[in-house]
């Protein structure tokens, strides 16, 4: 599904918490590695980061340092959240007075309270897979959208070319598989009509003074 990168440090200072996390990890299909990251962990899902800092202590003695780094990783990550584990009174106490203090905007990141680090890894799991999952759609959807501009590409330059006297839809497709686009096709020569499909020489000529005999094109139609 994705990979998850894991800051050493945060490892290093958590020992106890690694192999719940990269067992939780293992069965939702991420791989895992261990970097020299600004944030504590960066999610990879389709292509998107999604970047968390997982605030396990409310030591005074670290919050100041903590959340100057979480301020400064706000401008470098499009998406970046704080797990914050809060159990007792006084671990919610310290995260109100430590948020007004800093200089982190009201809402952004996005805090998420959390009472044990389980809960918080499955939530942190969580958002990466929405994350990806809207990325996939996004891209499904341009992908849908762009072939339905090239099948109502190809039905203009069908229209077009049935247009030519004598030219059927079967004449068509064969030259669009044969030489391409409706402007590739107007700039081909007689012979490489003939030697790109396999319409006689009649309908090549027919092609041609189509596209480039401003008097013939203008005839009409006669079916």
């Amino acid at each position: 599904v994705g990979v998850c990168m894991i800051n050493t440090k945060w490892r290093d200072e958590h020992p106890q918490l690694i192999n719940p996390l990269i067992s939780l990890l293992n069965a939702a299909s991420y791989a895992h590695n261990f970097h020299k990251i600004a944030p504590d962990f960066i999610f990879n899902t389709a292509g998107l980061s999604i970047a968390f800092v997982f605030i396990t202590s409310w030591k005074s003695e670290h919050l100041t340092e903590t959340f100057n780094r979480i301020e400064k990783m706000t401008s470098q990550f499009g998406n970046l959240y704080v797990v914050a584990m809060i159990v007792t009174e006084l671990d919610n106490q310290a995260f109100i007075d430590s948020y007004f203090k800093s200089s982190v905007a009201l809402r952004k990141p996005t805090f998420i309270p959390v009472r044990d680090p389980c809960m918080g890894f499955e939530k942190m799991l969580r958002l990466a897979l929405v994350h990806g999952e809207i990325k996939r759609y996004d891209v499904v959807a341009k992908i849908q959208a762009e072939r339905k501009k090239s099948v109502e590409s190809a039905e203009a330059c069908i229209a077009v070319l049935t247009a030519i006297p004598g030219i059927d839809t079967h004449d068509a497709h064969t030259l669009m598989q044969g030489i391409g686009s409706i402007e590739a096709i107007s700039k081909a020569s007689r012979k490489q009509i003939l030697e790109s499909t396999d319409l006689c020489a009649q309908k090549a000529e027919k092609i041609v003074n189509f596209f480039h005999d401003r008097k013939y094109c203008l005839r009409p139609k006669l079916n």
